[in-house]
């Protein structure tokens, strides 16, 4: 289902499907959603969008926006505590 809702939509966008990485988004998105907060994973998904589309994201965008999540994550545990 996954895999046909997304060649829907990239097809109503205009959006190669070749070109989306399905799963590198959604373990970003999944870690933004742990690590930060849960509406925090769509926004990133959608400025992680527009800076595709606008040429100035750069092509290791979303492993830096993972480790970005990840490392956000550790120092909320080390602030509150929680290790």
């Amino acid at each position: 289902m996954l895999r046909e809702w997304t060649e829907l939509v990239c097809r109503e966008l205009g959006v190669d499907p070749a070109t989306v990485d399905r799963d590198a988004l959604l373990d970003l998105t999944k870690e933004v959603a742990h690590g930060v907060t849960r509406p925090a994973a769509p926004l990133t998904a959608y400025v992680l969008g527009l800076a595709q589309g606008a040429g100035s994201a750069p092509p290791d965008a979303v492993e830096r926006l993972t480790a970005l999540a990840q490392e956000w994550e550790r120092k909320a545990a080390e602030t509150t505590g929680d290790r």
